[in-house]
């Protein structure tokens, strides 16, 4: 659309909430007429959501081509037959006849402090080799890889290229598959970057309007932006679902500027990463070892027999009972992981015998912040949980159990993470992972494995003390 005035008067609100932003009618917290007027000056464009090609129908939104992820209804908006995305129907409904608003008008420009950061740890001598690269990369506007095992402390490595980017005037958004991890980072960055504004986004959060040098955000709130962002980082980059889900790299694709660069951050990269890294294709910066320098605990592997025989009949299987039982009288916390929510929830009851005190944690529980919390300050003793919070989450002295870790929605990728719950802490570098099952399965060898492989390559790079 054509701009009429460029010295026409414009809605700084509006132009705070929209700018880098793709947005439905109903998200958009200003009058019809404010926004129809912004629409004649130029200041905003709109698109329709869903669009037809030869009789093909795609997503503006999401990028969804999938043809039986559309469906056609009588609208009363439009008077006709309409059709709308099916595939990112939990952000609003996007159709043919409902449109997607952008600015277009003038940008906003930051105002950053000289001082931006007050963090004041140490890095290790990896750490701080691995952030060297990331610093360049941002500078660069590359794309790059930061393979770091659990506990490595990926998120101060990230600190000073966050600090050159937001001086250099750059607005940086760090992205993640999963809300548990956002709000694990959120707090960390706004005590590091106390001088600036820090956006947290994640489904059902209160500050989706907001607008900021630096966003915390989960991937699928992506799909709300468009060429927002200089820097991305994208934490958790084999996480379900972003590892399966393409819609969610398209959002990631679509809210950076053309020029933006993309770090990447894992401990369990992708086949298709190692690949793409061995080859020269994608640089990275490999971090063995942990900043503690104390080598990642090694999980044992115990036969329980039917577990999931043992639980139907009401019973826990007596090792697990007992690993139980021994982190209860030690005052020891732990997260117990279950392959399902209906496995869980059959267990509770028995396990609760040994303390009522345990609690459950699932993606669709109510209380899961709070739970989290609890067992971090020391309220409850123990969480029976699914992989939900098999990332993102540092709990003081923590120990974990895998109950039936031989099911298929254990990968070795999970289970490396599960892991790496364990022996976090500079003070509590220790602890212990058990994978319980009824049968050794490949991902469990393969996770094993991984973790040895990590500290032998932290050993033979004196990584790691005596």
């Amino acid at each position: 659309m054509k701009k009429k005035s460029i010295s026409a008067p414009y809605s700084p609100e509006l132009q705070n909430h929209l700018t880098g932003k793709h947005l439905l009618a109903f998200e958009i917290p200003f009058s019809k007429e404010l926004l129809a007027e912004h629409l004649s000056n130029g200041y905003v464009s709109e698109a329709c959501g869903v669009q037809s090609t030869n009789g093909s129908y795609h997503c503006v939104r999401c990028g969804n081509k999938e043809q039986t992820m559309f469906y056609t209804f009588p609208c009363k908006i439009c008077d006709r037959d309409c059709t709308y995305c099916r595939s990112c129907i939990m952000m609003g409904r996007v159709s043919e006849c409902a449109k997607l608003y952008r600015w277009t008008g003038p940008g906003i420009q930051f105002t950053i402090p000289d001082s931006v950061m007050s963090w004041s740890g140490t890095l290790s001598a990896g750490q701080q080799k691995a952030s060297d690269r990331v610093v360049e990369a941002v500078k660069g506007k590359d794309e790059f890889l930061v393979w770091a095992v659990c506990g490595a402390g990926k998120t101060e490595i990230l600190f000073p290229a966050i600090e050159a980017a937001l001086l250099d005037g750059k607005r940086i958004c760090l992205a993640t598959p999963r809300t548990d991890v956002v709000l694990e980072l959120s707090p960390r960055l706004k005590e590091a970057f106390p001088a600036i504004e820090v956006t947290t986004l994640y489904g059902g959060s209160a500050e989706r309007h907001g607008f900021s040098p630096l966003t915390v955000s989960t991937t699928h709130q992506l799909f709300r932006f468009i060429e927002a962002f200089d820097v991305i980082i994208v934490d958790e980059v084999d996480a379900f679902p972003y590892s399966i889900d393409d819609s969610l790299h398209y959002a990631v694709d679509k809210s950076k500027k053309a020029s933006a660069s993309t770090i990447y951050l894992t401990a369990t990269p992708s086949k298709r990463m190692q690949r793409l890294y061995r080859s020269g294709k994608l640089k990275a910066a490999i971090i063995p070892a942990r900043y503690h320098r104390q080598p990642i605990p090694i999980p044992e592997m115990k036969w329980c027999g039917n577990w999931k025989k043992k639980l139907l009949q009401k019973k826990i299987p007596p090792a697990i009972s007992r690993w139980v039982s021994e982190r209860l009288e030690q005052k020891i916390p732990f997260l117990l992981f279950f392959p399902s929510i209906e496995v869980m929830e059959q267990g509770i009851p028995l396990f609760q015998m040994l303390s009522p005190n345990l609690k459950i944690v699932h993606s669709q529980h109510p209380e899961r912040k709070e739970r989290v919390m609890a067992i971090r300050n020391g309220d409850v003793p123990g969480l029976l949980t699914t992989t939900i919070l098999e990332r993102g989450i540092t709990i003081e002295r923590l120990e974990v159990a895998v109950i039936g870790a031989e099911h298929e929605v254990f990968s070795e990728s999970a289970l490396v993470q599960i892991s790496g719950r364990v022996g976090r802490s500079f003070v509590h570098p220790l602890g212990t992972i058990t994978f319980f099952h009824y049968g050794k399965s490949k991902a469990m060898i393969e996770a094993i494995d991984h973790i040895q492989r990590m500290n032998r390559a932290a050993w033979e790079r004196g990584l790691l003390d005596a």
